[in-house]
């Protein structure tokens, strides 16, 4: 039986700029073809952080000079889904072609629910969009919204729920069970508050690697895999003396966690994910390790594993 693997692919397995995501898709699939090859059901899911930013100023921009709205978050998010998603997907099915296998790809354009008393909510954190003026970051503050300073100016910054579920899992699951490849929640999906009779589109980012961890919960896989920039994750990082860690039980990862070993906006919500997925059943395992080791860390062999 095949190996079901959620993989979330990091900012450098698809690119900064249009340019950048092509390249690096390319070579993306080819390790996502391995992946295949061994014997993995892939269920797919990145980032996008770099493209909707782009996205959200190129509207705002657009904005200006007509009599139009804003672009909010979630139309911007889910343009960002179709825009990474549509290339790993046409690259993906062109380069399990030449290795003649015939498998379905398909994006799907997906909501997450979030809490609306979510403590994020109250201390936004995630930078987006191009730098603001002094009068635009009032305009943006009289609008509700929160700004940072930054160099050159200032910056719009919105919160990171958590991913509480996915609106989309049933059909995710459904193709998932016909043998095909999905890519969903691309950039941790669009976030939604559940209202009465309708879905309400959240001013948030949700937390990608998080969704990434719900994703493979929901759809019962056997592992999550985390491709990022290093081999391995680190206690110490930063120091001397770095801890390279080939592996972390859950209560081992928590205390880690506890002491302020991973990064805020780095390692820390990967093994968050990892360790809140491989705590919902026995035998699962998560892995936290670089693109090039993709294979190696799926039979054992590389990277750092949770379980």
């Amino acid at each position: 039986m095949e190996k079901k693997v959620v993989v979330a692919l990091g900012h450098h397995a698809v690119g900064t700029d249009f340019p950048g995501q092509y390249k690096a898709v390319q070579a993306s699939v080819k390790i996502l073809a391995d992946l295949i090859e061994d014997g993995c059901q892939l269920i797919i899911t990145h980032s996008n952080a770099p493209q909707v930013g782009m996205i959200h100023t190129a509207l705002n921009e657009y904005a200006k000079n007509h009599e139009t709205y804003n672009a909010p978050m979630s139309l911007c998010s889910s343009m960002s889904q179709g825009l990474v998603g549509y290339d790993i997907q046409n690259m993906l099915h062109s380069e399990l072609i030449d290795r003649g296998i015939y498998r379905t790809v398909s994006t799907i354009i997906t909501q997450v629910v979030v809490d609306p008393y979510d403590e994020a909510f109250y201390h936004p954190v995630k930078v987006i969009g191009r730098i603001l003026t002094k009068e635009e970051a009032e305009e943006e503050e009289n609008k509700g919204n929160y700004v940072v300073e930054a160099e050159g100016g200032y910056r719009r910054i919105v919160a990171a729920p958590k991913p509480v579920d996915i609106v989309e899992i049933e059909a995710i699951n459904a193709l998932v069970n016909a043998g095909q490849i999905v890519i969903a929640g691309g950039g941790g999906g669009i976030p939604v508050l559940k209202q009465p009779h309708r879905l309400k589109s959240a001013s948030a980012i949700v937390e990608k690697d998080l969704t990434a961890g719900k994703l493979a919960d929901l759809t019962d896989a056997d592992m999550l895999l985390f491709l990022t920039s290093v081999d391995q994750a680190a206690i110490h990082y930063g120091t001397d003396h770095p801890q390279y860690l080939g592996h972390m039980t859950p209560s081992q990862a928590r205390e880690y966690i506890a002491d302020g070993e991973f990064g805020e906006n780095g390692m820390l919500p990967k093994v968050e994910a990892g360790v809140n997925f491989v705590s919902q059943k026995a035998g699962r395992k998560a892995i936290i390790t670089s693109a090039e080791h993709a294979l190696e860390a799926v039979r054992g062999q590389a990277g750092t594993s949770i379980f």
